[in-house]
This record gives C-alpha cells, structure tokens and sequence, in this order.
C-alpha cells in the first residue's frame, strides 16, 4: 500500500473537532491512513468512477462513525442512486437557466446561524411553488445538490448534522406531485447516500390535505428516521417553537435567522464557485455491468409506483 500522505481538508473549529472525536469517533492522527484505506478500495472496485478527493471523502469516513465498511456501502450508493436518477440528484451544469430559475423561486436553503448558535445547521424547506410551472424532480434537484455542497463547504453541517424546519401548507396539487417511487428514491438517497446526521424534519402549518400525505408517507421512512419526523398543524405552533424557538426561525416567519430572499440571491456566488467542481462529476458514477456480482435491482427497490390519486381535497 502506497504511503499515506497529509490530508488536504478543511480544519475544524476546536469545537468541532472535540465532537468529531468524542461522537464520530474521528482519531486525526489516522486520517491519513483511513483515507488512504478508502481511496485504495475505490480503485480495486470495477464498476465504480467515484470522487478521492480528500474532503469529499472524509465526510464518507466521518458520517459512518469512521466504519470503513460503512464508507463503503454508502458511497458506491451515491454514485448508484445518482448515476441511475440524474434529473432528481444530480446536476452538471449549474449555470442551466432552469435551475437557476427554480432555485430562485426560495424552496430550499440553508440557514446562517446554527440551532441554539453551536449545534446543527438550520435548513428551511418551503412548500411554494407553481406547479403548473415546475415539477417536483425540478424543485427537489437545487435541494440534492446544496447537499453535496454542503459536504464540501461546511463543517457544522459535517460533524453536528442537519435540523430541517419545513412549512408544509402547500396544496393538495402539490403533494400528487409526490409519487411513491420519487418518494422512495429520495428518502434512499437522504439516508443512505448521503454521509450526514439528519437530527429533525420539522414538518409545520400542516393542512388536513398534508396528514393525509404522511399516512401515505411514513411508512415508507426507516424507522430511525421516523422517530426524528414532528408534525405540527396549524393551531399546534406553541409546540414548535418548544424545539426551535422562533429566533432561529428566517425573517420571513418572525425570526432573526436572516432572510429566505437574501439566502437564495447569495446562494448564486456559491452555485459560481463550484461551477467546474459539478461540470468534473460528469465523468464518475457507476456501469452496472461492471459490478462484481448481481447488479442492483432497481425495480425492487424503487419499482413502486403509481401516484396518490386518493388524497381527497374538500
């Protein structure tokens, strides 16, 4: 094995790397050695064209609790789920107009200021938007990238996770939008391709139309995920804010958490910087063919489809 050489990654906040130690189980003298470890097993496996860029791989390595196996598994599905789904999780151009326009529109975006000010990054979720204008798979494809950014660019967001708040009062239009296989490939992809700890979905201003959506919905989460979903209606706020107290909330719905409009116009100086960095990822994924062994069965696990036609709207 070719000899470990010193990790070009971002340095942690003292902070920080106490809880990537203490929870993530991250020794840094060895990070060398781990990633060597990672990169080597990438270049033995056939089928897969994956990313060894330090950062890129170290959040693999830190959200598995540094279990290689772990690593393993979870980064040949982001290239399998991304490879097969490219108009839902995965974009090489981000100067396109359509995404650029849709990001616009303020769906999803990450807060500035950290729950409780030092613990998990902020991300708001909106359920507004034209839907004879966009469909879902344009709306959520800003949101899957800003994930993969934020493995590259944020460092709370790496080791204290992710805590959304979504205000769910969309229309009964909006959740048919909602397929169960769409559902499904998205849910695979938050937990299992994607190397962050998600600590909440909030879900607010729920309507008698969006409970009819979660009993759809919730079985199709795991269970650990579940247990980390609140659903509040719109009579029901006092409660959220017992866990996310309203400061930390956008300007836009009372809070000192900045504002929804300035966060997507400066978001565009970041979709600039990484401009080259998603053009290169047109290159990596996965060829079935090559696979060892039997080659991932897609019909059985996101071969459920349909719509949900029987949500009644009164």
């Amino acid at each position: 094995m070719t000899a470990a050489t010193p990790p070009n990654i971002q340095p942690l906040s003292e902070d920080l790397q106490k809880v990537a130690i203490e929870e993530l189980g991250e020794i840094p003298s060895r990070i060398p050695d781990d990633l060597l470890a990672l990169k080597t097993w990438i270049s033995q496996q056939p089928h897969l064209r994956a990313r060894t860029d330090d950062q890129w791989l170290i959040q693999y390595l830190r959200g598995c609790k540094y279990s290689l196996e772990r690593a393993k598994e979870k980064l040949d599905f982001f290239y399998t789920i991304t490879s097969k789904y490219p108009e839902l999780l995965a974009c090489y151009d981000l100067d396109n107009p359509r995404f650029r326009e849709v990001h616009n529109v303020g769906i999803f975006l990450p807060l500035p200021k950290l729950l409780h000010d030092s613990g998990p990054r902020m991300v708001f979720f909106r359920m507004k938007f034209d839907i004879e204008k966009y469909k879902i798979e344009d709306v959520m494809r800003p949101c899957n990238i800003m994930h993969q950014i934020m493995l590259l660019n944020d460092p709370p967001t790496c080791i204290n996770g992710l805590f959304y708040v979504a205000d769910f009062s969309g229309s009964a239009g909006h959740f048919l939008q909602f397929t169960p296989s769409i559902i499904k490939r998205q849910v695979a992809y938050f937990e299992k391709a994607l190397p962050l700890r998600i600590k909440a979905w909030c879900f607010f201003n729920v309507s008698a139309v969006a409970e009819q959506f979660f009993k759809i919905i919730l079985p199709l989460v795991s269970e650990k995920l579940r247990k980390r979903i609140h659903i509040y209606t719109k009579d029901s706020l006092h409660k959220l804010w017992e866990l996310v107290p309203q400061k930390y909330m956008p300007a836009e719905y009372g809070g000192e958490n900045g504002s929804l409009a300035k966060a997507a116009a400066d978001y565009h100086k970041v979709w600039d910087e990484y401009r080259d960095y998603f053009k290169e990822n047109a290159q990596y994924g996965v060829d079935e063919n090559l696979r060892p062994g039997n080659p991932m069965d897609f019909d059985s696990m996101f071969g459920l489809c349909g719509s949900f036609r029987k949500i009644e709207v009164d």
